[in-house]
């Protein structure tokens, strides 16, 4: 005579069978992709704008933007231009934030433009094939 627990010792043992589906991608709904790249390319300027403040900071406290000015100062001779009035924070930030929304702008194009050219070729190609699995 066998218990409950014994019952469900068995039933453990035994491994569930493993199915596998094969899927086809066969269409990039356009407003989704475009939302999704919009959304990304926000996530990269924002990286981006960051990323040059931090740098921009790391090279002023190490002072490599005023030795930078000293060399150039040394080569040219001219004192009135000023690398450091060039490369101020309010310049570089400036900046970073032009090619910042620059980037959004492109990188909305592309995505778009990517689910164009997919579901165009889904037309000859008969799309993706993906096979999934339960593990």
């Amino acid at each position: 005579m066998s218990t409950v627990a014994e019952k469900l010792q068995r039933k453990s043992q035994r491994q569930a069978p493993t199915k596998q589906v094969r899927l086809k991608l066969v269409y990039i709904d356009f407003w989704s992709a475009v939302k999704l790249s919009f959304l990304v390319a926000i996530c990269g300027a924002i990286l981006l704008v960051v990323a040059t403040l931090f740098v921009w900071i790391v090279l002023n406290s190490l002072g490599v933007i005023q030795d930078v000015d000293a060399v150039l100062a040394d080569i040219i001779g001219d004192e009135a231009t000023s690398f450091t009035a060039i490369f101020s924070l309010g310049q570089v930030m400036f900046f970073a934030t032009i090619v910042a929304l620059l980037n959004i702008v492109v990188g909305t194009a592309i995505g778009a433009i990517s689910a164009l050219l997919y579901n165009l070729s889904v037309r000859l190609t008969g799309g993706l094939l993906v096979g999934f699995t339960n593990n």
